[in-house]
Order: C-alpha cells, then structure tokens, then sequence
C-alpha cells in the first residue's frame, strides 16, 4: 500500500473517531425515528377510513406543511412515512452535515491541530480529502441507520433504501456549504452562524414552496425541497439526485478556490482582532459564560419563539374529523386530554418544548467542556477564580437561559393562538413553558455531573441521556409497556399543561434529583484535573 494512502486512512479514521459521539446520536435518532412513524401510524390508523380521514384534513395542515412537507399518498404507510420521515430527518440531515464540515475542517485549524499536521509530510490536499472521507463515512452510517429503521417497521427494501438516500442526499449538499463557510470565516464559531444562516434560508424556501400558493417552484432552490421531489414511495423520479451531486461539486470547486487565497488558521473575512476592546459581562465568570454563549442563546430563543408561534396557529386547526379514535387513546396516555381542543393540542405537542429546552440544556455542558479542551480555563483559573465558582457560574447562567428560552416558547405561542382567533391564556402558556423547566435542569445536573467526573464523554452522556428519554417516552406508549417502565422516562412526569395542572410533585423530584447532581458535580469537578482534548 502506498505510503500517501495509509496517511490518507489514518487521517480520515481519526477524523471519523472525533466525530464518533455526534455521528452515533443522530444515526441513533435516524434509526428510532424511522421506525417509530410508521409503526406508529399502523397502530393510530388501523383502518382505510381513518386514514382517509387522516389524509383528507389532518395532513392537510399548513402548519405541519410547515415541519414535514407537501405530503403525498399520506393514506397509505408507505406515503405517510415518506412525508413525516423524509420531512424531518432532511432538516435534521442538513445541521449534519454542516457541523460534519465545520468540524472536521474549520475547527480542526482553530485549535491548531491543522498546521501540526501540514508540518510533517501530509499536503493540504491529502489533510481535505481525508476529512471527506470519514464525512462520506458518518453519512453512510446514518443511511444505514435510517434504512435499518424502515425494515424492522417492515417496510420494503427496495423503497426504503430510495428514502433512506433521499434523505442522505441533503447531507452532502451541507458538506459544501459548511466548507465554503470554513474558508470565508475567520473562526469555528462565525462558520457555523453563516452555515446555519445559509440552512435556515434553504428551510425558509422550503417552507414557503409548501405552506404558499403557486410558488412551488421554490422547491427547486433548495436541497430540502430535491429531497420531496425525488418522491420516494410515491412515484420516484431518481433523475433529481443529479442536483444535489452537480451542487456539492460546485461548493467544494468553490471552496478549494478560496482555500488557495488563504493560509491556514485564517479565513477571507477579517477577523475581529484588531477591533476595540469590549469589556462588557467581564466583571465575573457568571457574566464571563452568558458574554461567551449570548449568540447561541438568542439563536436558540428565536428557535423557541419560531417553534412556539407554529404550534400556536396550528392549534386552532385541528377538529375531531382529523383524528382516529384510536389515535385519540394513544394520546390519552400522555394525559393531555382532547387533542381537538386548542389546549389538549398544546399540551400534547409542547412536549417538544421540554425536548429542545432540554437539548439546550445539554449544549451548555458542552460549552463548559469546549472551554476546558481549548485551555481557555487554565488562564481564568489561573486568577482569583475558584472551580466551583467558576462551574456555579456557568449552570446558574445555563438555568437562567433555559428559563429564557422557556418562556419564549411559551409567549410565543400565545402569540400565534392569538393570531388564528384562539385565547388559551397567556399566563397558561406561560406555565406551559415553564414547565419544561424540571426535566431540562434535571438533565443539566446529569451533564455537569458528567462533566466532573468524565469530562470527555460528559457531552456524548447529555445528549445520550436526553435522545433515549424521549425515544422511550415514544416508543413505551406504542408497545403497551408496563406503567412503571414506562415511567423510567422523565419525560412521563412532565404534566401536559395547559390542558392538564403543573404536576407539583414530579417536578419537584426532578428537580431535587438535578440539583443534588450539580452539588455533587461541583465537589467532584473540585478535586480533579482539568483535561484537554
């Protein structure tokens, strides 16, 4: 074997390996989520006319045109999962691959690790296509994960591995855009922020294409939109995975472009070195965390306001024509009454409030942990900064922020009730949001417990911890689980407010569960060394 290309292996087998705990949660998710819809829908519609039903009015939705798509043949299992599947896994597809891109490439200069690299007998060349190979490995895997998915919810083979790749198909389309992002941005941090910029407007254009009229055509504009018009399972038209190939090759010929009018560690947009100094939120390391994570909070309070605003529209769009008695029981068992009122409906779905407050509590752990690997830690400890101020510091900033973002989702969806003719309540959306509050601080006591003792893995258990939580909170009401396993989830404690009271007593336990992890954090983070990447 060549000695370029065993380089070239190890290269893109240590790529892969960081990327392992990322890569193994959303193939974890691609998996359940696949086989959790249709056998799902099976279950809640087990008959021709319910789905009829389901597919003349429910699916009809705007507002869940808006998350899933323009559906088609939604009648049948095989549509039905087309439409919900393909819709959610393509935009969960895109982050992917822009984070694949950003940390594979972006970041790995940011620390320095690059020009180590460069410095021994690995060309640039040699360091990129590497990287693109353990990306065009996590992407297969995630493939598989999907296509696994679909056959054990008994699907068929040849069809599922057609949506399985429609879905893929997004992937590498972000790959590029990632990387471009990579070459205009000075840092890791600014690359991600114009990604997401750019995947937001291909969601955007997406969205319009399916909640518009006559403007489907955008549907062109944007790998979200390729992605329903290979239409798998309900007429395939294969000839579409031509774009997404002929775009991913124009974005890599782009960034190589701008790679060579640049060195390494730097990007094309000046960076803000030389600007003033700012001395704002330095005055402790409270302030010090909220100063560093102010851009992903007001990012992740725009997500909870938008996601608030929709369920708050749809919420006084669903009639009693739209759901099957049988999906009626299966929702019964989350306790959030009639999905056909205005409250039951919100108190189903805000579920997914609890889901993102706590997926944000989780990224708090990770920040603390990003701080400690770049060896930012070492020089503010360095002052007269005690570890456990420094750790109190930063959950007291992640509770206040997940507080924050809480609330957002809360007013927000009073908000779009209000503006489709609905009053549920201000003050009870608000405790609608504020009750996502328990499970999420209950999670980030388990990650900055984590983070104490085995720093490297801590974000790999957060975000484990919450992904199975919410799976199992899923999947235990599909299969008929004995009461007491299912409640092994916290998420079945979480009350469906505002249909059903705050639940005083579960949320208390989570709470006190929470914040004996985070004391217990705090003196365990104390006696050990700090660790970097």
């Amino acid at each position: 074997m060549p000695a370029e290309l065993r380089r070239g292996r190890a290269l893109a087998a240590q790529t892969f390996r960081d990327a392992r705990v990322r890569t193994a949660v959303f193939a974890y998710l691609f998996a359940i989520y696949s086989y959790v819809q249709p056998y799902g829908y099976r279950h809640a519609y087990p008959k021709l006319a319910d789905r009829l039903a389901f597919a003349g009015s429910f699916a009809q939705n705007v507002g869940l045109r808006l998350f899933y798509g323009q559906p088609h043949s939604v009648e049948t299992v095989n549509g039905y999962t087309a439409w919900r599947v393909g819709g959610t896994l393509a935009i969960a597809a895109a982050f992917y691959g822009l984070f694949a891109a950003v940390r594979a490439l972006r970041a790995e200069e940011e620390s320095g690790r690059t020009e180590l690299v460069l410095a021994g007998v690995v060309d640039r060349r040699l360091l990129r296509l590497s990287a693109f190979a353990a990306i065009a490995a996590g992407i297969l895997l995630l493939w598989v994960a999907e296509l696994a998915g679909f056959l054990v919810a008994g699907l068929p083979v040849g069809s599922s591995a057609y949506l399985a790749l429609a879905t893929a198909s997004v992937m590498p389309v972000c790959v590029g855009v990632g990387v471009v992002a990579g070459e205009l941005a000075p840092t890791r941090r600014v690359a991600v922020e114009l990604g997401g910029a750019v995947v937001a407007v291909l969601f955007l254009l997406r969205a319009i294409a399916d909640t518009a009229d006559g403007v489907g055509w955008l549907r062109w504009a944007t790998p979200l939109g390729w992605a329903e018009e290979l239409r798998p399972f309900t007429g395939a038209e294969p000839v579409v995975l031509l774009l997404p190939l002929v775009a991913t090759v124009v974005l890599l010929l782009v960034a190589a472009r701008l790679a060579a009018r640049r060195d390494v560690g730097t990007g094309l947009l000046p960076a803000r070195d030389d600007a003033d100094p700012r001395l704002r939120l330095l005055s402790s390391p409270a302030l010090h965390a909220l100063r560093t994570t102010q851009g992903a909070l007001l990012t992740w309070i725009g997500c909870a306001a938008a996601l608030g605003y929709v369920l708050g529209i749809v919420s006084n769009s669903i009639s009693s024509a739209d759901v099957s008695k049988s999906l009626e029981k299966q929702i019964a068992k989350f306790g959030a009454g009639s999905i056909t009122t205005p409250s039951g409906y919100l108190g189903f779905v805000f579920i997914l409030v609890v889901l993102a407050v706590s997926l944000f509590a989780c990224t708090q752990v990770g920040a603390a942990r990003q701080e400690e690997s770049e060896q930012q830690l070492e020089t503010l400890l360095a002052l007269p900064v005690g570890r456990r101020r420094w750790l109190a510091g930063r959950l007291a900033v992640a509770a206040g922020s997940a507080a924050v973002v809480s609330l957002a989702a809360g007013f927000f969806a009073w908000a779009g009730a209000g503006s489709g003719g609905t009053d549920v309540g201000l003050w009870r959306l608000l405790e609608a949001g504020a009750n996502a509050l328990p499970a999420a601080l209950l999670f980030l006591g388990i990650g900055a417990l984590a983070y104490a003792v085995v720093p490297r893995a801590s974000a790999a258990i957060a975000y484990g911890a919450v992904s199975a939580a919410f799976v199992w909170q899923l999947v235990a009401s599909l299969v008929g689980a004995p009461g007491w396993l299912a409640g092994v989830t916290p998420f079945a404690h979480v009350g469906a407010v505002p249909a059903a009271p705050f639940r005083a007593g579960p949320a208390a336990v989570m709470l006190a569960i929470g914040l004996a992890a985070a004391l217990t954090a705090l003196a365990a983070f104390r006696r050990r060394d700090l660790v970097g990447a």
